[in-house]
């Protein structure tokens, strides 16, 4: 529950800055503005209210009355909704658009009853004299359908005030939400208040992968959940406004273009900021979602920039401390989809110069030479390096937020990241440098090893030397037959030779032995080198150890992997820069 108080809390912070609907109200996509005269009839065709975005087309986000929860059955809402309730319409079949319009009308008959009203009267005539059959005879807009529909009053048109914002509507809505509030009282688990309890809590929208009707975090749907005499939201009691401030909250932060909400692998993540600075709460935002990989450009503050391009050169937490926002308290909470439910894969909640030195001390284990092109490679760009065909959908379910919680809790790295990374290494055979840094990564966390940063031809752990081999072997076959051949060593034998080596290194042994051969008719100086570079590695071969074990597990694959990367980026960087081995060919 900690997570719901502090998205409570987060609420009642921008509604006291007018951020976010007051209580009752709800931040909903519109499609459709109908405007009505005084009797109730429809002035000229319904209002397009979408904006175009591309070929898309999005709705316009209006504050109307909190939608009725549709777990299951028909249930209206208050003098707006869907073509099918308003309407009778619908783009699918018919069947079900006559029972919604049918309740639709009745609950307001009983809703509106007595109201003197102008806006009101005008809805509730324009109820009593539509037939759905009108849709089609007045030619109204086929896309129209299925969209959320609002009404305002011709004579209302100047100020722009919709009927549901009618000073009289707004009264009647209190009055109709204080009569719901009759539930059974008890202490609520968010605020510590009694009150009256949510027996269903308010959809939350925006989940990747979730439905699009929404799911809930805190729900009981079956008879199983019955016990003790209490129903649905009676098994984890929250007040009906502890409901509200959470969702509403949580609607806003994973709301498009919110700035608030990044999506890493499948799970969704939120993140916000209290701080006694406004500014200082912003800037810590917009420093941890450049660290998740957001544009830079949607970074205004200056001392961000500044900030976030020290941290990607490497600077340290203490010498970017005089930078950071200070006194910021730091929420991230992660979710994903389950049905109609939402799983929270973790929550966090801490200073936020704790984990901004969490995060760089995850900058550190990654750091590598020669370094990827991007500095510090956002999550999503790692997390597709572990995924078939480096497809965001293949990536592992779980991985994306487990990771992301060991990052920011400093935690050990999921294992599933170490063998998710071998196995691609294994199958498509291209050791680059993001997968290389990721290794590294588990290796000096998971396993707490001195790992090389760059090439050390000191260190004589069996799989790092046993990839810098395979490298060796791989340039005197190119040194040999030229970089045009169809299939180097690396594309066939790179997957047994991390995972079992004694299969295939006496093959490439026997093999490089030929390669040379032919290498000292061309290039004889070359050939020295090479040799002497194999020969140094098999003298760092432990004494009366088989060189080549018959499998390697896969902290020693990884190294390979380390290996292999150092030693033939190695031979790149001593070519571009002139050295004896340039001389010698």
């Amino acid at each position: 529950m900690s997570a719901l108080a502090a998205l409570a809390r987060a609420y009642e912070r921008m509604a006291a800055r007018g951020e976010v609907p007051a209580f009752g109200y709800s931040l909903q996509k519109i499609g459709f503005l109908i405007r009505l005269n005084a009797d109730g009839s429809v002035v000229g065709t319904p209002t397009d209210l979408r904006s175009s975005e591309g070929k898309r087309r999005i709705p316009l986000s209006a504050i109307v009355p909190r939608p009725a929860k549709r777990t299951f059955g028909i249930a209206p809402n208050f003098l707006w909704d869907k073509s099918a309730y308003v309407l009778g319409v619908t783009a699918g079949k018919g069947k079900l658009a006559a029972i919604a319009h049918k309740a639709f009308v009745k609950r307001h008959r009983g809703w509106l009853l007595g109201a003197n009203d102008e806006g009101l009267v005008a809805f509730l005539r324009f109820l009593e004299a539509w037939v759905p059959e009108r849709f089609a005879m007045w030619h109204w807009p086929e896309d129209m359908k299925d969209k959320n529909v609002i009404f305002a009053l011709e004579s209302d048109r100047p100020d722009n005030v919709y009927i549901h914002d009618r000073p009289a509507a707004r009264e009647l809505w209190s009055k109709l939400c204080a009569e719901s509030d009759k539930n059974a009282k008890a202490i609520c688990l968010v605020s510590g208040q009694r009150a009256p309890l949510a027996r269903l809590h308010p959809a939350i929208k925006g989940v990747w992968g979730a439905q699009s009707s929404g799911g809930s975090i805190v729900s009981f749907n079956l008879d199983a959940f019955h016990s003790y005499g209490r129903k649905q939201g009676d098994n984890a009691p929250v007040s009906e406004t502890a409901a509200f401030a959470y969702t509403t909250a949580l609607n806003h932060f994973l709301e498009r273009n919110s700035g608030h909400c990044i999506q890493i692998g499948d799970t969704s993540t939120v993140f916000w900021a209290n701080a006694g600075d406004p500014n200082a709460a912003e800037a810590a935002e917009d420093l941890f979602a450049s660290f998740l990989g957001t544009n830079d450009e949607k970074i205004g503050n200056r001392g961000v920039k500044e900030a976030l391009q020290k941290i990607r050169g490497g600077r340290t937490v203490a010498e970017i401390g005089a930078d950071l926002p200070a006194g910021v308290r730091f929420f991230i909470l992660g979710l994903a989809p389950n049905v109609a439910r939402l799983s929270i894969r973790f929550y966090l909640e801490d200073d936020f110069g704790v984990i901004t030195r969490r995060y760089l001390e995850h900058v550190e284990r990654l750091r590598i030479v020669p370094p990827p092109r991007e500095a510090t490679p956002s999550m999503w760009r790692m997390l597709v390096e572990t995924a078939v065909l480096r497809k965001s959908e293949n990536i592992q379910p779980n991985l994306a937020g487990e990771w992301l919680r060991a990052i920011l809790c400093g935690t050990p790295y999921p294992r599933t990241l170490l063998s998710a990374i071998i196995m691609r290494l294994r199958a498509d055979h291209d050791v680059n440098a993001l997968r290389v840094a990721m290794l590294k990564s588990l290796l000096v966390r998971n396993f707490d090893m001195e790992v090389p940063v760059a090439l050390d031809p000191h260190c004589n752990d069996q799989g790092y030397l046993l990839g810098r081999l395979f490298a060796l072997y791989e340039q005197a076959q190119t040194a040999a037959l030229g970089r045009d051949v169809s299939a180097t060593i690396k594309d066939k034998y790179y997957g047994s030779a991390s995972a079992q080596p004694r299969r295939v290194f006496h093959l490439l042994e026997s093999g490089s032995v030929n390669h040379l051969s032919k290498v000292g008719k061309q290039k004889p100086g070359l050939k020295v080198v090479l040799e002497k570079k194999i020969a140094a590695i098999m003298e760092l071969m432990e004494p009366g150890k088989d060189p080549f074990p018959a499998s390697l597990p896969d902290k020693s694959q990884a190294l390979f992997g380390l290996g292999y990367y150092h030693e033939r980026n190695e031979v790149f960087r001593k070519a571009e820069a002139t050295t004896p081995l340039d001389a010698a060919t």
